[in-house]
C-alpha cells in the first residue's frame, strides 16, 4: 500500500483543514477511506443500536495538486485507515498560509499518516513541521461495513432552515428535555418539538420548500400537510448542528417516519450525509 498527496492552492488548503474540523467535531474516531478518485471520511456505528452514521465525499482532484495511491491489490485499490479525528485537525491547523502539506502514509515502529506542512520564516526561507498521525490499517474482512451507507426512501424530504437558527432553537430545547420530535410535511413546514410531563415546546418554519421528488418515490402519495415524524436524541442533533462550520449550499432532512432521520448537505464540493436513529 502506497499514499502520498500535496496540496499547494492556499483555498483548497483552507477548505480541506475545514473539513478536517468539521469531522473531528461529528466523530471522535474515523475511517479514512483511500480510493483513487475520492476520499471518504466515514462513521459507522450501527444504526440499530443506537449509534449514528457518516459519510464524507471529496472529489481528490479538487482538493490536491498531487495525488498518488496504490491500494491493498488491483483488484480493491483502496486503502481504509482508522484514526483519531482530532489529531488530523490539529496538524492541519499548523497548516495556515503553509507553502505548501503533503500527506503520506508511513511506518515509523507503526503504522502513521504523516503530515509535513511547508510554512515561511521570516527570512523567506521555509521551514518544515511534521505530525505523525497513529492509525490503523482496517483489514480487508472489515471493508464491507464501511462502505456507503443504503439510503432508505424518505416519507418527507424538506430543506433546512438555517443552521445557525436551528442549533440556536435545539441548544435551548435542550435545556428542558433530551428527546426531540422532529416533524416535516410536504408544504414545505418542519417542527422542532420537546413534550415532557410538565411543558409541550414547538418550533415551527415554514415556506422551507421541499426537493422534487422522483416519480417512483412512496412520498408521491402523501397529502401534503401530513406530517411524518421521528423521536431521536437531541444530543446527536446537537453534535450535528454544532459541527457545521461552513454554510453549505444545500441542506436537506429526510425522515422515515419513526426510523431514523438523515441530513443531506453540500459543502461546495463536498458531501456529507448523517443519520441519526430514532429512540426506541
Amino acid at each position: 500500500m502506497k499514499f502520498r498527496a500535496k496540496i499547494v492552492d492556499l483555498a483548497c488548503l483552507n477548505h480541506f483543514t475545514r473539513v478536517s474540523n468539521m469531522i473531528a467535531r461529528l466523530a471522535k474516531t474515523c475511517t479514512l477511506r483511500i480510493s483513487p478518485e475520492k476520499l471518504n471520511f466515514v462513521l459507522s456505528d450501527k444504526l440499530a443500536s443506537g449509534g449514528v452514521s457518516m459519510w464524507c465525499e471529496l472529489e481528490q482532484e479538487n482538493i490536491f495538486s498531487e495525488f498518488q495511491m496504490e491500494g491493498v491489490s488491483a483488484e480493491n485499490n483502496e486503502i481504509y485507515l482508522e484514526l483519531t479525528s482530532e489529531n488530523l485537525s490539529r496538524a492541519l491547523k499548523t497548516a495556515q498560509n503553509a507553502r505548501a502539506l503533503k500527506i503520506k502514509l508511513t511506518n515509523k515502529h507503526f503504522p502513521c499518516l504523516t503530515v509535513s506542512v511547508e510554512l515561511l520564516s521570516s527570512s523567506s526561507s521555509s521551514r518544515i513541521v511534521t505530525h505523525d498521525i497513529p492509525i490503523k490499517v482496517v483489514p480487508r474482512r472489515l471493508w464491507k461495513d464501511l462502505q456507503e451507507p443504503s439510503v432508505p426512501d424518505s416519507d418527507v424530504s424538506i430543506y433546512l432552515p438555517a443552521l445557525k437558527t436551528m442549533k440556536s432553537v435545539v441548544e435551548k430545547m435542550r435545556n428542558i428535555s433530551n428527546q426531540l420530535i422532529i416533524e416535516a410535511n410536504l408544504n414545505g413546514e418542519l417542527n422542532l418539538k420537546i413534550e415532557t410531563e410538565l411543558v409541550c415546546v414547538t418550533t415551527h418554519f415554514k415556506d422551507l420548500g421541499n426537493p422534487v421528488l422522483p416519480s417512483e418515490s412512496v412520498s408521491q402519495n402523501r397529502h401534503p400537510e401530513d406530517m411524518a415524524q421521528v423521536h431521536i436524541d437531541i444530543r446527536k442533533l446537537l453534535q450535528f448542528l454544532a459541527g457545521q462550520q461552513v454554510a453549505p449550499t444545500k441542506a436537506v432532512c429526510n425522515i422515515v417516519s419513526n426510523r431514523t432521520v438523515h441530513f443531506d448537505l453540500l459543502l461546495e464540493d463536498i458531501s456529507l450525509q448523517y443519520f441519526i436513529p430514532a429512540l426506541s
